[in-house]
């Protein structure tokens, strides 16, 4: 393991006192969170040196850090986020690129790059992220981590900064299903359905692989339905690949826009590789497209709901390989980023849960296999990667 110096997983504020209860379920666990959230005696930079400069300390602590903190969890600190939160890479051109603690050459993948970062080099052992489109489970993947992407909404992002509100979600990384859990029984409590048992294979989603991940991944899953039991072939895409690509990036940008452009526009930061021209995509999507967008998203929400039911769970690659190469030049990692939101878009359209769990990988450098259940069946995916840990199914 390294150092945060050598890590660059945090961001170098002075440190201020963040008490936290002396007893409780996460006592002897220390934890980060992303620098969207407010914790009382620290800024909030959202990785943009104007929003840094606007915060001023904040005097009160977002409410699920404080549950962490009233659990017994440490705070040790605020992590590197890629920019205003609107990458999947893990490159912050001002705060510079945290580095993957499972494959130190490859990218850690963003946008929750120092909070991945900084739990699988060893600097803690929780860390909070958000997810909109992939920014917990792109990392997590990426960095060999157990890392959730929640029903939207079941845990609270009041006191975080937004980047699209109807997509945005509060998820966490541990490096072991049990740690996992732990935090989940605090952040998640029980689920309200009955746990699903019926495992699906979207088998057109398993055509998004990397023909090189092929191998590692497919026996991955194989020891995962020893387990779990066989997964029935389904088909998860609606209309086509492209419309689900394009109706998601319509509504991420439209959302981002009316929540980061009058900042944009009245400052006019210097915004870094692939951060520029996302917001400069979203500054022109239109009405008619966002309409469409939205009548899409409902169309697919329901037939994602008719193909899961109460009970069932997709069982499928997290990303389409391992991380690129931090030497990647950006049209490379825009290209990859633009692959993966074809795999990541389905959770955040239907507003469901995903869980990737790092059991695959190849070339020395891990990738994960996801679980994706219903909305409402978050600890009930967490209870399946416990399983799955507990028989020994792993990398």
């Amino acid at each position: 393991m390294i150092d945060d110096r050598q890590a660059h997983a945090f961001v170098p504020y002075p440190d201020a006192p963040v008490p936290h209860a002396a007893t409780g379920t996460l006592a002897g666990l220390s934890f980060a969170a992303k620098d969207l959230f407010d914790v009382a005696g620290y800024p909030t930079g959202g990785g943009n040196p104007i929003v840094l400069a606007l915060s001023g300390i904040k005097a009160r602590t977002a409410p699920t850090v404080q549950r962490l903190l009233d659990a017994g969890a440490r705070f040790v600190g605020k992590t590197v986020t890629d920019e205003l939160a609107f990458s999947m890479n893990g490159q912050n051109a001002h705060f510079g690129a945290p580095v993957n603690g499972a494959a130190p050459d490859r990218i850690s993948g963003g946008s929750s790059s120092g909070s991945a970062s900084a739990v699988s080099n060893g600097l803690c052992d929780v860390a909070l992220g958000t997810d909109t489109g992939g920014s917990v489970r792109a990392p997590a993947s990426h960095c060999g981590l157990y890392g959730l992407r929640p029903t939207h909404g079941r845990v609270s992002l009041q006191g975080a900064l937004d980047l699209s509100p109807s997509l945005d979600t509060c998820g966490w990384f541990t490096r072991d299903a049990a740690t996992f859990a732990r935090v989940a029984d605090v952040l998640l409590g029980a689920d309200a359905l009955p746990a699903p048992t019926r495992l699906l294979w979207p088998t057109d989603l398993w055509s998004q692989l990397a023909p090189s991940a092929e191998a590692s991944t497919h026996a991955a899953a194989e020891r995962v339905q020893a387990v779990l039991g066989r997964a029935t072939p389904v088909n998860v895409v609606l209309d086509s690949f492209d419309a689900m690509y394009w109706h998601f990036r319509y509504i991420q940008g439209r959302e981002a826009w009316e929540t980061d452009g009058p900042l944009i526009e009245r400052y006019a930061p210097p915004l870094g590789p692939g951060v520029a021209e996302r917001f400069a995509f979203s500054r022109g999507v239109t009405n008619a497209q966002v309409a469409e967008a939205t009548a899409f998203r409902e169309r697919f929400t329901a037939h994602l709901d008719a193909l899961l039911g109460r009970d069932g769970v997709l069982l499928l690659p997290t990303m389409p390989d391992i991380a690129p190469l931090r030497a990647e030049p950006e049209s490379g990692l825009e290209d990859y980023r633009n692959r993966a939101i074809r795999l990541l878009c389905a959770a955040g359209l239907a507003r469901t849960p995903q869980i990737s769990l790092p059991l695959a990988g190849r070339d020395g450098a891990p990738m994960g296999l996801s679980l994706l259940g219903p909305r409402g069946s978050d600890r009930a995916l967490v209870a399946m990667a416990e399983r799955l840990a507990a028989a020994g199914v792993g990398r």
